[in-house]
């Protein structure tokens, strides 16, 4: 029989914190690399979250919903860099 934690941190800041880290990372891929390599540097940026968000989420210790909270992670910076990579995909239609 297992305790149950009575008073568990909350898990949702670390989820949001990789987001946050995936928007950062986006725009540094946007300043900083050419446009040529932006979907491959966004895709290492994607592979970094992923990394960080397992990191993340057994830094908690809580083994209960570890899948979903790493899930939820990657697909928000999933989301976040899609976002922002369609962002570069308009403006680089747009004449300067």
């Amino acid at each position: 029989m297992s305790v149950p934690e009575l008073a568990p941190r909350r898990t949702i800041g670390g989820v949001v914190s990789i987001w946050a880290v995936a928007a950062v990372a986006g725009i540094i891929v946007g300043l900083f690399v050419p446009a040529g390599w932006r979907a491959e540097w966004l895709t290492l940026a994607l592979a970094g979250c992923l990394v960080l968000s397992f990191a993340v989420q057994l830094w908690y210790g809580r083994s209960q919903g570890f899948i979903q909270r790493v899930a939820a992670s990657t697909l928000g910076a999933l989301l976040v860099l899609g976002v922002i990579s369609v962002g570069f995909g308009i403006a680089a239609l747009l004449p300067v």
